[in-house]
């Protein structure tokens, strides 16, 4: 099991009201999932996902992840699951201006102490499996936003994480470039990549094999995909 949540809550103290934005969710993701996480703005999607991916602790309750109780961790080790067993993808790319399409996936590499000739390598790797062999030296002004959410793709995979957490990862997509995308995430799932995907889009959704519904902080439904939309082939 990669990820268990027992009971968990998150409280927002304002100071003169508190939000409470997950409601003692319980929810369990096995490895090689590929689960859609849904509901409307305020929904609890987002903050589930921030907590999920460690950027935003929890209140009350546990969460687990591949056994390990990442409600009890510090901030340093916080960043280092964050670095070595999650990888990122957000729906505004979240590249660094400056560098190439392969200085940008070597980043997390080089918070994580590999030397320079092995996150060259593992970089191009990962471009590669993106379909962006060919546009290495280029930078984000010089990329579509399809390109660009394939380099940021690319990023996330080359520390080989736990699992992918992607935020509305077509929502500054046209929809011939969110298709495309749909199918890198599908690829990688089938061969064996844990993907959660934080979407508003019911046909985005439907390219997941696992919706779970957010509304006012609770989860209303957990259901598999049946007719399930396959990239380049049958439903």
């Amino acid at each position: 099991m990669i990820i268990k949540l027992e009971n968990l809550v998150k409280v927002y103290d304002t100071g003169s009201i508190k939000l409470r934005a997950l409601k003692e969710i319980n929810l369990q993701i096995e490895k090689e999932e590929y689960v859609a996480i849904m509901g409307a703005s305020g929904s609890g999607k987002s903050t589930l996902m921030n907590v999920l991916g460690c950027l935003d602790k929890l209140t009350e309750g546990k969460y687990y992840l591949e056994d390990v109780d990442v409600s009890s961790l510090d901030d340093n080790s916080l960043a280092e699951i964050r670095n070595k067993k999650i990888g990122f993808v957000f729906q505004a790319f979240n590249l660094l201006p400056k560098l190439t399409a392969m200085e940008n996936v070597e980043l997390p590499m080089m918070y994580a102490g590999i030397p320079k000739h092995e996150r060259e390598k593992k970089a191009k790797m990962a471009l590669d499996k993106v379909g962006l062999s060919n546009r290495i030296q280029h930078k984000p002004n010089e990329m579509s936003g399809g390109q660009k959410q394939r380099v940021a793709i690319a990023r996330a995979l080359v520390n080989n994480p736990s699992i992918i957490l992607a935020d509305e990862p077509t929502g500054n997509l046209d929809s011939v470039s969110s298709e495309e995308i749909m199918g890198i995430f599908q690829s990688l799932n089938d061969e064996g990549v844990t993907i959660v995907m934080v979407t508003h889009e019911p046909d985005i959704a439907m390219h997941t094999k696992r919706n779970v519904v957010f509304k006012d902080g609770t989860i209303i439904s957990d259901s598999l995909v049946a007719n399930r939309t396959i990239v380049g082939g049958q439903n």
